[in-house]
């Protein structure tokens, strides 16, 4: 899923270490901006163009496609109903820039059986309005949650087919939703907190316009702590996660546009001030920093003690998640830099995606 696991810390328990060397090149035809789900042996993921893929893992090759023609912000999700099933959530129709919340918006979220690319149930084909992302996790408690930006929020019915809860904001939102307890930062400036019927639990506010991405840590029992999020006035927040009061916030002097990274106490969140940090995760200090040479949009991801990071220069680099210090780098890549499996790394470049071992 979106982030690993349900924490969505973005951190990956997997002994991988650089430097790699290239087993395939797959080419995706157009941007993969969203870093591909992995499953059943396949690296599932869509283009901006709309073609919707899944991967061999060991080869690169395409297994099937889906031809969409709708734009796309979102990773799809993993689940195991009817032997493997696969979610995906699709915009509009292009233009992909077209002005949110108009009449006629129609996203859609499509469930595709995992080794044909077909869609196992027609009544799983859900028009929900103007989709801006999707959460990026398997559905849990029956139910896959979206966040469109037609005003609202919804949960698609599970097999149930009960009417799924649906609760009002005034703005669209720009970030997935997830649940057991929804947090999701939206374009009116405010972070929100729902239950999974739709409860408003608690709203904070930034400093002065706060959306995007978020981040949920949970303690060892599996309670929710903390919620990290970044947003365009440039600023890392951290929030309480039960009542929504800011802890800290640390300025970085760019956008801060994707979810942040945790690992062993770190924050780590790239910016548009060309700049990767890493905060204490308690204080918002900053630990370390690392200059990429290009503004940062995606968010890292970490694999053992190596986070890694790409920027809008078309550059991905693996860095000690400890020190900041640079251990190796790869003349590719845009968003989101890497998912991986044991004993492989799969890099995603700017329209391609590279299969890569250690070397």
């Amino acid at each position: 899923m979106y982030g690993f696991d349900a924490t969505r810390t973005g951190a990956v328990p997997l002994a991988l270490r650089p430097p790699f060397r290239k087993v395939w090149t797959s080419y995706a035809g157009s941007l993969v901006e969203f870093p591909p789900s992995i499953g059943y042996g396949r690296l599932y993921f869509s283009t901006n163009a709309g073609r919707f893929t899944a991967i061999n893992l060991k080869t690169g090759k395409p297994a099937w496609t889906y031809e969409a023609h709708r734009c796309v912000a979102a990773s799809p999700a993993i689940g195991t109903r009817q032997r493997g099933t696969v979610y995906a959530a699709f915009l509009n129709h292009p233009p992909c820039n077209a002005a949110s919340g108009g009449h006629g918006a129609d996203g859609q979220v499509i469930a595709f059986c995992r080794r044909l690319g077909k869609d196992p149930l027609e009544d799983d084909d859900r028009s929900v309005g103007e989709l801006t992302a999707a959460d990026r996790r398997p559905p849990l408690r029956r139910r896959l949650e979206t966040a469109t930006s037609g005003h609202s929020t919804r949960a698609p019915a599970g097999s149930s087919g009960a009417k799924p809860p649906h609760r009002r904001r005034r703005e669209g939102a720009a970030s997935p939703v997830r649940v057991a307890g929804s947090t999701f930062g939206s374009y009116d400036g405010h972070v929100y907190c729902l239950s999974v019927h739709g409860k408003l639990l608690w709203r904070a506010s930034a400093q002065p316009r706060l959306y995007r991405e978020h981040l949920l840590l949970l303690d060892a029992g599996g309670r929710i702590r903390t919620v990290y999020i970044g947003s365009t006035d440039g600023k890392i927040y951290s929030f309480g996660a039960t009542t929504g009061k800011l802890r800290w916030s640390h300025s970085t002097g760019g956008y801060v546009y994707a979810s942040p990274a945790v690992w062993n106490g770190l924050v780590l969140a790239g910016s548009y001030d060309h700049r990767f940090y890493a905060l204490d995760a308690a204080t918002g200090e900053v630990r370390w920093r690392f200059d990429a040479h290009g503004q940062i949009s995606g968010s890292a991801t970490v694999i053992g003690n190596v986070v890694y990071v790409a920027t809008l220069a078309r550059h991905t680099y693996a860095l000690d998640a400890r020190t900041g210090r640079e251990l190796w780098s790869f003349p590719d890549g845009q968003y989101t830099p890497a998912v991986a499996v044991p004993g492989r790394l799969f890099l995603v470049g700017y329209g391609k995606l590279y299969g890569m071992v250690p070397r």
